[in-house]
């Protein structure tokens, strides 16, 4: 029964291998330092508590240090066939058809597009058609995956809600949503499904 902690306590420590996110990673092993903190306890070995005592203190400043960093987030708008752009697209493609498998950049009507800049890297991609009513079908809202700790989602649908406004956008629409963890992400932000044109899609009013 004692060997089920240090079954955990290394796939704690597996897992925050497997992610990309420091964040994750982080609390991955401090989970995992706490479970062998008490594996150790229970059986008695004085090296394992000591050990994962100074990894665990080691894991919790760099978690502070995480919370506390500020970071800089701006947006830039962006046109489908800008140079950069495209080079961005064909890099993620891969991962972009996991979450976007529909996505076109040469799809018509009117666009709002703009990319998302966390301390001057690019982290997200964002493009939408704008609709006559003045809702906005998201084409792609794609976030880079070591990004994805929700900052992003709510810097766009948040802090920057009054650039979307007056663009004329009242509510933004995922007419298809293909991926759990996507899924997931749009309902943390905020948004519910609605009856649109007949199809149930997930809708977020910015008014």
């Amino acid at each position: 029964m004692y060997a089920i902690i240090g079954y955990i306590a290394s796939a704690f420590l597996a897992l925050s291998l497997l992610v990309n996110n420091a964040l994750k990673f982080r609390w991955f092993n401090t989970l995992g330092n706490v479970a062998f903190i008490i594996y150790g306890v229970v059986i008695n070995a004085f090296p394992v508590i000591v050990a994962n005592s100074i990894l665990l203190c080691i894991n919790i400043f760099q978690l502070i240090k995480l919370y506390r960093a500020k970071e800089t987030f701006e947006m830039l708008a962006i046109d489908a066939d800008d140079e950069l752009v495209k080079k961005f697209l064909k890099f993620y493609k891969k991962d972009i058809q996991k979450f976007f498998p529909r996505f076109e950049k040469d799809t018509p009507g009117t666009k709002i597009g703009f990319a998302v800049l966390r301390d001057l890297a690019i982290a997200n991609i964002f493009i939408a058609r704008i609709n006559s009513d003045g809702s906005a079908s998201v084409e792609i809202n794609y976030t880079v995956e070591r990004y994805r700790d929700y900052q992003v989602g709510r810097f766009i649908f948040e802090r920057e809600k009054e650039y979307l406004l007056q663009q004329g956008i009242k509510k933004i629409i995922y007419e298809d949503v293909y991926n759990k963890n996507h899924e997931k992400f749009i309902k943390v932000m905020g948004f519910t499904l609605q009856p649109v044109h007949g199809l149930s899609c997930y809708t977020k009013e910015l008014i």
